[in-house]
């Protein structure tokens, strides 16, 4: 059976680039009939975030990641998080020293610099040649600090074939001896990794292209310990721009951040399935359920991609205008709550004229900023050359529009094309001036009488006659 993995560190937000991984590792799992497994990988105590555990767990569940085993679903492979899986990975490593696939070493951070200041380009097995096992067992016994190096061959390459980049070679000689065991004993990531992937029955590893030269490290390893290999399915970065990756260390996109800014859950994962992978068929709009039908590798590309946030407002839209109006009033009225000149207005009719205008919830604030500007009204914008108006025939207009407005109330719609005929004006002039009066905005998300029925008769009685006034 396949199975695969998502094993992010809990070092804060969802970034983007990480819910792709998971997003392909679930779609590749599920596509396959297999399983799909969270481990949380927080060796790295010094990283780890407050929170960041719940965050993860909360983010798969909204965006319909559901995994088969995990820290908070169980399964028969846990514990599913690495700092309780400790002695494991400490007697792993003691097998690989008495083996010689590993060893102790002592060397100071001084030490360390002072090769790099050298200009060693990795370290120099120094520890591995000159302090014999009984003298490091002696030193350890002392209460030495100590990490666990691996001992990779000096001589020779390294083959092994990635599912998407076909056969990679490295050189062993290009590797170094990297650390297993950090001095506060526990696994660094390229060993704990390994050791969780073999005991959880991983059989595609799923991860950044970043890992594709390391990779023979983690081989080595398996090598060592006589287990088989897994598959390797390596995905190239996100782009910010042609030069520089999206990047969690700078406060690059997360999940949460769209959510924010008023994007739909589905239409996040629709979006961030297309960086680095497109179907057969070329189409872009598809629902988890259709992804898992159509994910395959040959799909997957071996070019980077970039983030490209005016596509993800289109895709978004889209998702946007198949709402229901009960279910955009719902998801849109979060954001109405930052702006106070919203407040006394019909906010569920105000959802059905922004509805087919919105592409994501705040969207909200430009679409509306106008109603807050009223007062600094701008009377040029009664010119309209294709109406022939002017702030001087909306003069003229104003108070018969005032009056209609005050005792046709109820008939609106049809008194004011009325009145536009038995006055000899055009109903397009009528209109117009009706609005940049109510409105003075020369775009709104609705025309004369629909400003008017969000606004009420007495707040749009108010309104015309300030507008006339502005007029002298």
């Amino acid at each position: 059976m396949v199975r695969t993995r998502f094993a992010p560190s809990p070092t804060g937000f969802l970034h983007v680039g990480g819910l792709r991984t998971a997003l392909y590792a679930y779609l590749y799992a599920k596509k396959a009939g297999g399983k799909f497994i969270l481990r949380i990988e927080d060796t790295d105590l010094e990283r780890t975030v407050p929170g960041a555990v719940e965050l993860i767990y909360r983010t798969l569940h909204e965006t319909g990641l559901h995994y088969d085993e995990g820290p908070d679903v169980g399964g028969a492979y846990g514990p599913y998080v690495q700092t309780e899986r400790k002695q494991l990975y400490l007697d792993y490593a003691q097998q690989l020293i008495k083996s010689g696939d590993a060893y102790y070493c002592f060397c100071s951070k001084e030490r360390l610099g002072q090769l790099h200041e050298n200009g060693a380009t990795k370290y120099d097995k120094h520890c591995l040649h000159n302090v014999p096992l009984k003298e490091a067992e002696r030193r350890i016994a002392a209460g030495e600090k100590y990490v666990i190096r691996q001992n990779i061959p000096a001589e020779g390459v390294s083959s092994y074939v990635d599912l998407v980049f076909g056969e990679i070679r490295v050189d062993y000689n290009d590797l170094e001896d990297n650390i297993l065991i950090k001095s506060d004993g526990y696994p660094t990531y390229n060993f704990a990794n390994v050791i969780d992937d073999h005991l959880m029955g991983i059989t595609h590893v799923i991860r950044g292209v970043e890992y594709l030269s390391s990779t023979p490290k983690y081989n080595l390893l398996y090598d060592a310990l006589g287990w088989e290999r897994p598959q390797y399915i390596h995905l190239q970065p996100i782009m910010r721009d042609a030069h520089q990756k999206l990047s969690k260390r700078h406060g690059d996109a997360n999940y949460e951040d769209f959510i924010a800014k008023g994007y739909l859950k589905d239409a996040i994962v629709n979006y961030i399935a297309l960086l680095g992978w497109s179907p057969k068929d070329n189409r872009e709009k598809m629902t988890l359920a259709e992804m898992e039908e159509l994910f395959s590798l040959d799909g997957v590309s071996k070019s980077a991609s970039i983030f490209d946030e005016a596509k993800m407002r289109w895709l978004n839209s889209l998702y946007v205008k198949e709402l229901s109006p009960q279910e955009f009033h719902a998801k849109v009225l979060p954001f109405y709550a930052p702006y106070a000149y919203l407040q006394g207005l019909d906010l569920a009719y105000l959802s059905t004229l922004l509805h087919g205008r919105t592409e994501v919830f705040t969207d909200v604030g430009k679409l509306t900023a106008f109603i807050g500007a009223f007062d600094d009204f701008d009377t040029t914008l009664y010119t309209n050359a294709k109406w022939k108006t002017d702030a001087a025939l909306a003069k003229q207009m104003l108070p018969a529009l005032i009056d209609i407005a005050d005792k046709q109330w109820e008939s609106l719609h049809e008194a004011l094309p009325a009145y536009a005929e038995s006055a000899g004006y055009k109903k397009g002039q009528v209109l117009w001036i009706f609005r940049i009066a109510l409105t003075n905005a020369a775009s709104t998300p609705g025309g004369a009488t629909e400003m008017a029925t969000l606004f009420g008769k007495a707040e749009s009685l108010r309104r015309l006659r300030y507008a006339l006034s502005r007029l002298g």
